[in-house]
């Protein structure tokens, strides 16, 4: 699904740099012939009819596509209905509406193209003919394009068929970009899920701990606990900054802090530039949960951690490491691949793949581990890249 979604955004890519192209050398006066012109045209249309297309068969966005599907065929009329009802309607003869669901039922059942005649009692209506195209989105017709003319030659059979076709891949690229939504937010719902439970347990114990001996302080982590979960639940946005993760881990260490008092060391080494950069939500506190998971227990004596967030130019570099009991390679090799170890760490693989589908291959998690000698995880996160915004 990542590549098809992937190859989609390209392909709109590479229409939109034609048509900036095409531009500049109008703008320049440019000799153009007449097919290069048609040639132009034709694309600035098709690019200017996908973006609302990619927001799927809504009234809103389907009238402005209808607009321009409309010009690609050059008919007086057009309509785009979904599943149950006419979206839009563009161009003459709008008192046709009405019957577009009727006409559609055969293409909704087949999934073929068809041809209608439309009887109308207006003398001046140039809708006499329909063309009914289906829209389909991974091989299901989710939809039908109606082009109305005063005749239906084979020609405009062809061309409504094509840009049905052209629409439908519009349409595949919208499914993907709500799949890839849906995607990430299971991802999210996944790492909240291993938020481990002995953590929240233990965490509410310790504040208990302080509420006769200190209750100042039982008073600060309770606050720092309502923080941390607001944060770690909340339902808004797929990106974070750097600053505002770093804010989570601080509260979720000062809680962990409470339960293990001296025995657990942390240094932070963070350079003010990086803190505005973007990150994905939920992207680095996991790590130092696991962290302190393997740092600290089923250790004996005291654990270190440390979290250093350095400038590298175009880029942040960010690690964390603890001096605790390590992981198993292999273990860990499988969790990174898919293959989902309780012992590997705290969503790893999750972690790794989400970073990966966001700025590329080469930014997925690096670890460093063996058993009993600790583990240093390291991730280089891009300070800008395109689509990724807190």
């Amino acid at each position: 699904m990542t590549a098809l979604w992937t190859v989609g955004a390209v392909l709109l890519a590479g229409l939109a740099v034609v048509v900036v192209l095409w531009r500049k050398s109008l703008s320049r006066n440019d000799f153009l012939t007449n097919e290069q012109r048609i040639t132009f045209e034709t694309l600035h249309t098709a690019w200017s009819a996908a973006p609302p297309l990619r927001a799927g068969l809504v009234p809103e966005a389907a009238k402005k596509s209808a607009k321009h599907l409309r010009t690609l065929l050059g008919t007086p009329a057009l309509a785009l209905t979904d599943e149950t009802a006419v979206v839009a309607w563009e161009g003459a003869g709008e008192r046709h509406a009405g019957e577009v669901m009727e006409l559609a039922r055969d293409v909704f059942a087949t999934g073929r193209t068809r041809a209608f005649d439309i009887a109308c009692a207006t003398a001046d209506c140039p809708v006499h003919t329909a063309v009914l195209a289906p829209l389909t989105v991974e091989g299901r017709v989710v939809g039908v394009l109606a082009a109305y003319s005063r005749e239906a030659s084979a020609g405009l059979v062809r061309a409504t068929n094509e840009v049905a076709r052209w629409a439908s891949g519009q349409l595949e690229l919208a499914e993907l970009d709500r799949s890839r939504t849906r995607l990430v937010e299971a991802e999210v719902r996944a790492l909240r899920a291993q938020i481990s439970p002995h953590f929240i347990y233990n965490s509410l114990s310790a504040i208990a701990s302080y509420v006769r001996t200190d209750p100042e302080r039982a008073r600060t982590l309770l606050l720092d606990f309502a923080d941390f979960t607001r944060y770690s639940f909340r339902r808004a946005g797929d990106f974070t900054t750097l600053s505002e993760e770093l804010k989570s881990i601080d509260q979720y260490l000062a809680l962990e802090r409470a339960r293990f008092g001296e025995r657990l060391k942390v240094t932070l080494q963070i350079a003010p530039e990086v803190l505005p950069v973007t990150v994905p939500f939920l992207c680095l506190q996991p790590l130092v949960e696991n962290a302190v998971r393997h740092g600290m227990e089923g250790k004996a004596g005291p654990g270190h951690i440390t979290i250093l967030a350095a400038d590298a130019g175009e880029e942040a570099h960010i690690t964390i490491e603890d001096d605790g009991i390590g992981m198993d390679p292999e273990a860990l090799r499988r969790t990174l691949a898919g293959q989902v170890g309780a012992t590997a760490g705290i969503g790893l693989g999750n972690i790794d793949e989400r970073l990966r589908r966001c700025y590329g291959d080469d930014y997925g998690l690096v670890v460093e581990t063996a058993q009993g000698l600790g583990t240093k995880i390291s991730v280089r996160v891009p300070k800008y890249s395109a689509g990724v915004h807190a």
